[in-house]
């Protein structure tokens, strides 16, 4: 059975969950990360010496590293589904899981740990809005985007969803004021319509 290390309430880990979930894999979450310890074990360190969560163990096989694990079981498990067999659509969807990691996500990041993992009397306002300014211009990009597409790779649900709707999960569900944008609230309605997201993505977001 595979088996993967995490907390829930890691965004990384909830890409790994939805994934799972959404192929309907049979699986074991062994809680790892942050209060869970574990992560800092010499047993955890041989499989991911980063001692970062997710890691799956796929029979044998150890793979860390968010958009890697969902592409690996997309492509084992989803073919034609999660994972398009269409090239170009498929490439599409990697972009998106791409600019998740590195545009969206770290965009209104500071937002995200100073609103929830941050005490309040600690909180600084400036983290929150810097978040909240740079959160709101990549939100725009996708919200263009989706003018155009029901999801992010085309009018299918793909593993470019799962990382995708992950961060919109985030953003759309933070204590802040944020610009209407209706067709990433659209989509996000579309995600969460999924058993798959209603249980990978929880609220609320912690």
């Amino acid at each position: 059975m595979l088996k993967l290390y995490g907390r829930p309430n890691s965004i990384n880990v909830q890409k790994a969950l939805f994934c799972v979930e959404d192929l309907g894999i049979e699986y074991e979450l062994v809680l790892a990360g942050r209060g869970h310890g574990v992560s800092d074990t010499p047993e955890f360190l041989a499989m991911n010496p980063n001692g970062l969560v997710p890691v799956i163990d796929d029979d044998g096989f150890i793979l860390w590293e968010s958009n890697a694990i969902v592409r690996y079981l997309s492509a084992k498990h989803g073919a034609g589904t999660l994972w398009p067999d269409d090239l170009p659509t498929r490439a599409s969807a990697d972009r998106w899981m791409d600019w998740q990691t590195t545009g969206f996500s770290p965009a209104y990041g500071p937002a995200f740990y100073t609103l929830i993992r941050v005490p309040e009397p600690e909180r600084d306002p400036a983290q929150v809005e810097a978040g909240r300014k740079a959160g709101e211009a990549a939100a725009k990009i996708l919200d263009s985007w989706l003018g155009d597409h029901r999801f992010v790779a085309g009018d299918t649900f793909t593993m470019g969803d799962i990382a995708i709707g992950a961060a919109v999960h985030r953003w759309l569900n933070l204590p802040l004021e944020r610009k209407p944008a209706a067709n990433l609230e659209r989509y996000y309605g579309e995600v969460m319509e999924r058993a798959s997201a209603q249980k990978a993505l929880p609220l609320p977001v912690t």
